[in-house]
Formats: C-alpha cells, sequence, structure tokens
C-alpha cells in the first residue's frame, strides 16, 4: 500500500480546515435531532477524509466499508438518516466521500486511483438502495426522482474528481521543477568544481612540469628546480585537500583569502615565477567571496602566460578598483607558441574564467593584443557580505 509520507504536524496544518468543516456539518446533523445511529459510522468516514493523504488508497478502501458498515446497521435498525442530500449520503458523509475521492486521484497510482473512485461511486450509490427512504416518510409528497440523484451526484463527483486532477498536474509540474532544480544545482557544482581544479591543481602541476622541463634540458639546474617542484607539489596537495574538505563541508574554517587582497596579488605572482610588474590600487576593501574570483582570475591568467607565451619578457599584472568596480588586467608580450603547451591545453581555462566573472555579475574579455602578446580583462562589481 502507497504511502504519501505525510508527518502529522504537516498533516494537521493541511487538512484543518477540512477537519472543522466536517465538524460543523456533522454537528449540524445531530443537534436535535433523533438518528443517532447514523453518527458512528459517518464520523468514521470524515475521520478517514481526515486521514486520506497519508494513505489515500486504504482510506478509500475503509471508507467505502464504513459507509457499507453504517448503511447495513441503518436498514437492521429501521432508522432514517436525515437529512440525505445524494442518494443515502447526508451532507458530512458527501462531503468527505468528495474530499477522499479528490485526495485518490490526486496521489494514488492511476490503477489505484480507479478503483478507489469506483468503489466509493456503487458503494455511495447503494446507500440510496440499502438505508430507509428518508422523503417517503418525512415528505410523502416530495419523490425526488433518479435523475435528481444522478444529476446532483454526477456534479460532485466531477467536482471531486476535478479537484484531484488539477492539484495532481500541479504535483507532476512542482516535480519537474524540482527535479530541473536539483539537475541545475548539481551542473552548477561539477562546473564550480572543475573551474577550482582547472584554476588551482592545473596551476601548481603546469608549474611542476615547466620546472621539470627546465631540469632536464639544464641538468646543473636540477639542485635549484627540485626544491621548487617540491613546493609546488605540496602546494597542490594542500589545495586538494581543501577541494576535498569543501565537498565534505568540513573546511567552514578554512580561510579562502587573507584580510589584506594586496598581499595575496603578490604572493600569487610571486608564485608564478614570471617577470612581473603589478600595480595593484585597492582604495575601499574588497569582500573575501569577491577577492578570491580576483586571485583565481590572477592565477589562471599567468598559468595561461606560462603555458602559451613564447618568448615572454613581461608580464603586467593590474587590480584596481575605481567607481566600485575591481578591475582585473593580466597582459604578456609573449607570441603564441609553435608547439602544445607544457600539460596541454584542454580549452577550460577561459571557459572557467569567463563562467566565474559572469556569475559575479562582471565584464570577461580576451584576445591577442595589437602589438602583439594576450590579454585579459576582467570587471567585477564589489558588493559588501551579507
Amino acid at each position: 500500500m502507497e504511502s504519501t509520507h505525510l508527518g502529522w504536524r504537516p498533516l494537521i496544518r493541511r487538512q484543518w480546515p477540512l477537519a472543522c468543516a466536517l465538524l460543523f456539518f456533522l454537528g449540524s446533523e445531530v443537534i436535535g435531532r433523533t438518528a443517532w445511529w447514523q453518527l458512528p459510522g459517518t464520523a468514521v468516514v470524515c475521520a478517514l477524509a481526515v486521514l486520506a493523504p497519508r494513505r489515500p488508497f486504504d482510506a478509500a478502501l475503509a471508507a467505502a466499508t464504513a459507509v457499507a458498515a453504517s448503511s447495513v446497521v441503518l436498514r437492521v435498525l429501521d432508522v432514517v438518516p436525515e437529512v440525505p442530500l445524494v442518494s443515502g449520503l447526508v451532507l458530512s458523509e458527501s462531503a468527505a466521500v468528495m474530499a477522499i475521492i479528490a485526495v485518490v486521484v490526486r496521489h494514488a497510482p492511476l490503477l489505484r486511483a480507479v478503483v478507489g473512485v469506483v468503489v466509493l461511486v456503487v458503494v455511495s450509490a447503494g446507500t440510496g438502495v440499502v438505508r430507509p427512504d428518508y422523503w417517503a416518510r418525512t415528505w410523502p409528497d416530495y419523490d425526488p426522482s433518479i435523475w435528481q440523484h444522478l444529476i446532483g451526484g454526477g456534479v460532485l463527483l466531477t467536482l471531486s474528481v476535478g479537484t484531484g486532477l488539477y492539484f495532481r498536474a500541479r504535483d507532476r509540474e512542482r516535480a519537474t521543477a524540482v527535479r530541473a532544480e536539483v539537475a541545475a544545482a548539481q551542473h552548477a557544482e561539477r562546473m564550480a568544481l572543475a573551474r577550482e581544479l582547472h584554476d588551482v591543481i592545473a596551476h601548481y602541476v603546469t608549474g611542476m612540469v615547466v620546472h621539470a622541463q627546465a631540469a632536464q634540458a639544464v641538468p646543473a639546474a636540477v639542485p635549484e628546480v627540485l626544491p621548487i617542484i617540491v613546493r609546488s607539489g605540496n602546494e597542490a596537495l594542500t589545495e586538494m585537500r581543501r577541494l576535498v574538505g569543501t565537498l565534505r563541508g568540513t573546511d567552514g574554517d578554512a580561510p579562502t583569502v587573507t584580510s589584506d587582497l594586496a598581499d595575496d596579488v603578490r604572493g600569487v605572482v610571486e608564485q608564478s615565477g614570471q617577470p612581473v610588474r603589478l600595480h595593484v590600487d585597492l582604495p575601499v576593501p574588497v569582500p573575501p567571496s569577491l577577492g578570491r574570483s580576483v586571485l583565481r582570475l590572477v592565477q589562471e591568467s599567468l598559468t595561461n602566460t606560462r603555458k602559451h607565451a613564447g618568448g615572454l619578457s613581461r608580464v603586467d599584472v593590474s587590480v584596481v578598483v575605481e567607481d566600485g568596480v575591481v578591475n582585473v588586467v593580466v597582459a604578456d608580450d609573449g607570441r603564441a607558441p609553435s608547439a602544445n603547451p607544457a600539460g596541454g591545453s584542454g580549452g577550460y581555462g577561459l571557459v572557467g574564467m569567463r563562467e566565474r566573472v559572469e556569475l559575479l555579475g562582471g565584464r570577461f574579455s580576451a584576445g591577442r593584443r595589437a602589438g602583439g602578446g594576450w590579454e585579459v580583462r576582467a570587471a567585477l562589481p564589489v558588493a559588501e557580505d551579507g
């Protein structure tokens, strides 16, 4: 048997209007009247209507059983129900049955929904035959025709089934939207991780490959190059552990940048080992979240310069805040390499930088300079953290 796994508190929050309405109908039917024997069966059906979202199909079968049992009791005791609305069902029973039909149509699988509705409709129609005739005994001059019962019952059935189908369609649309949002979030997380892996790990690995190639070309430089390779490897492992900690949610206290973005940029420049002319002007503080992106842009640009620029003599790096915008410029005077760069070129560096900048609401451009070399420009709006 299916279950919607709806907890008691959510059930109460969702169903209390229906419960109040059914209690009102139930009270109005028994106060000052003598048909007390219809109360137990009606109360059971009303309770099942309130609880139906937890187990819709079970509630439908149990409600049909309760209506049938109540009809038999009324027939055996020859008690007339007061006052039937459709067939032999009183107002509260009719409302409860409609609510259960709507819930079954909304939540139950198609086959069970059809079976549940058919069972309730057949049992409800049978109450007009099994239960004593209220109208014949109370109002002999008024005899409702079969068409009145069919039309009235058809209208109520249409309302309840239509309501269930409407909410079923809404639930399906909501589920589709949620799946799309989850897929988009997962894709965004994968892209963010891909950017981090490329921007951080590739930076260190590229440096290790370049220094290893230098050691191969100049064996006498091995004692100087090996410590650099070791340091780069350790830094790569540190960054990898940080990324793993991010995925596990255990690095919440690990700082991404220090309080001084200028020093952080100088550190990235020094690690690159390239002839860099640096210009930093930060008259206003830059939020840490934005500072991290600035560092990644500078780091990735310098990595690309090392990999792709041949005959390099100078790299100009500028990080300046003007009019509430962080302007990052990395320009070199190198020429395009004649062979594949160290470590290969997957083409993801510029894509990752562009995505990072656009996610922050900024502008990004990259291309060859008129006088030779390559230039990367990014403009990131400054926004204070929460």
